[in-house]
């Protein structure tokens, strides 16, 4: 009989696990990821360990897992162990992002994601972790959802200060907001903080610039120049750069940024095929529970 193998994604809100037996899907089952994370290594492996045993119905062999905040080798190798420990099979752990490109089809390269968060994760050729982004809302996550609604808010903060109120950009986001009243702009949007709930309004941003805006363009253009950016520092670090694969919800849902995107990585790599993801990123993660098990290449925690 086939070896029963799973893939799973962590993302920041949801995690989905996929249950293979041979090559025939069997399973498929998202939950929250709150039911369950509580950024204690052990405990999440027995949480996760529990969510893939209840969906699966019987012992796993092999098990590879794309888990948001794991950004380190290290990280990536605390969980392994402990899930390897509660489910008694191999396992191999990485970076949620490190899902898209296997999830394209490919073996290598870098992979990108733009969704309420960004990051960019390859491998150097010794199997390290390269990361470039993902340092959070605040700090910066460029062209993610969260910093496109950030940086279009300062555009509007800048336009409102020099008097010039013609732009749709500043409509849009005090409409989104509830108020007429620009002064409310910051109050409003202080209480709201946080990730998902600014990059919900992400898409207000998207119809600001569909709709002539210049100041919601030029927000889109530089976060996707940004996300080059990330792109050209693991590129500079060593990383495999034949392959780049761009993913998350807004890549996904926003043709304007991905194409700026693409264009932009393309000045400094000329050589690069850059793809918009269109799997979901667990079939990356069942994709390297099979190479775990037949011995293909795969990155693993070192």
């Amino acid at each position: 009989m086939d070896q029963l193998v799973a893939g799973m994604d962590v993302g920041g809100t949801k995690t989905q696990v996929m249950v293979l037996r041979g090559d025939v899907v069997i399973a498929n089952e998202t939950v929250a990821t709150s039911s369950w994370r509580t950024w204690r290594v052990e405990d999440d492996a027995r949480g996760l360990a529990e969510f893939a045993r209840r969906v699966a119905g019987a012992p796993l062999q092999g098990l590879a897992v794309g888990a948001h905040g794991c950004d380190s080798d290290a990280q990536c190798r605390a969980l392994q162990k402990a899930l390897e420990t509660e489910l008694g099979c191999q396992v191999t752990v990485v970076n949620d992002s490190e899902l898209l490109v296997p999830a394209a089809g490919y073996v290598s390269g870098i992979g990108v994601v733009s969704g309420t968060g960004s990051i960019a994760v390859s491998r150097d050729g010794e199997g390290h972790m390269l990361a470039a982004g993902g340092w959070g809302w605040i700090l910066g996550d460029e062209g993610s959802a969260a910093a496109i609604v950030r940086e279009a808010a300062k555009a509007v903060r800048g336009a409102i200060d020099r008097n010039r109120l013609d732009d749709p950009l500043i409509g849009s986001m005090l409409a989104a907001l509830g108020t007429t009243e620009v002064t409310k702009l910051g109050r409003l949007l202080n209480e709201v903080r946080g990730a998902a709930e600014w990059g919900r309004h992400a898409n207000m941003v998207f119809d600001a610039a569909n709709n002539g805006s210049a100041l919601a363009r030029r927000v889109i253009v530089e976060g996707a120049e940004a996300l080059a950016g990330l792109v050209r520092i693991l590129v500079d670090r060593g990383a495999n750069s034949s392959i780049v694969v761009a993913g998350g919800t807004v890549f996904a849902r926003q043709e304007l940024l991905f194409d700026t995107f693409r264009t932009a990585v393309r000045t400094f790599s000329p050589q690069s095929e850059v793809v918009l993801l269109t799997a979901d990123p667990v079939v990356g993660a069942a994709a390297m529970a099979g190479r775990v098990l037949t011995g293909r290449p795969v990155q693993r925690a070192l």
